[in-house]
């Protein structure tokens, strides 16, 4: 499992923003859209920033309610570690402890993939995050992995391993 901790970790210290602000949180949720309905994904897209701000947001035909349920328990999970949800996630089940043994609560807070960390380049601070719902919770991640690395111009990012179940 240490080998795939580290590819997440590698995903979240390369993809990183030179600036990122309200206008780029646009950008980057259209270019998602876009880069869904050109491969045929029907997926739920959100940006946010750590202060509330729900800066884009899409909910394409073929989502609800529900997946905007789930990208508020993304979000949480990734402001509160400051890593992404499916590092949180391998990291605490590598640990042998899950939401509860936090002292939180699992209808606020979601141990899966599909919640990103906004970093700028030569900071650790998270300031935001991407999150995306409706696949295979290591598929939402993955999704947002590959929209970064084009959208950044970064293939050399490493993909997250992993065979639909």
């Amino acid at each position: 499992m240490n080998r795939h901790l580290d590819i997440l970790q590698q995903q979240e210290n390369m993809l990183q923003f030179d600036t990122f602000d309200y206008d780029e949180a646009y950008k980057l949720g259209c270019f998602m859209v876009d880069y869904a309905k050109r491969n045929d994904i029907t997926i739920a897209i959100s940006i946010r920033m750590n202060n509330g701000c729900v800066v884009f947001q899409h909910c394409p035909n073929g989502t609800n309610l529900l997946n905007q349920k789930w990208m508020e328990r993304k979000f949480r999970t990734v402001k509160l570690m400051e890593r992404s949800s499916l590092l949180s996630t391998f990291v605490w089940e590598e640990e042998g402890c899950d939401v509860e043994t936090h002292g939180l609560k699992s209808e606020e807070y979601a141990l899966c993939g599909g919640g990103f960390p906004i970093r700028i380049k030569g900071s650790d601070a998270v300031i935001g995050a991407i999150i995306a719902s409706n696949l295979y919770h290591i598929a939402d991640h993955e999704f947002i992995i590959s929209c970064l690395k084009e959208y950044l111009n970064c293939p050399q990012a490493p993909a997250y391993p992993y065979e639909l179940p």
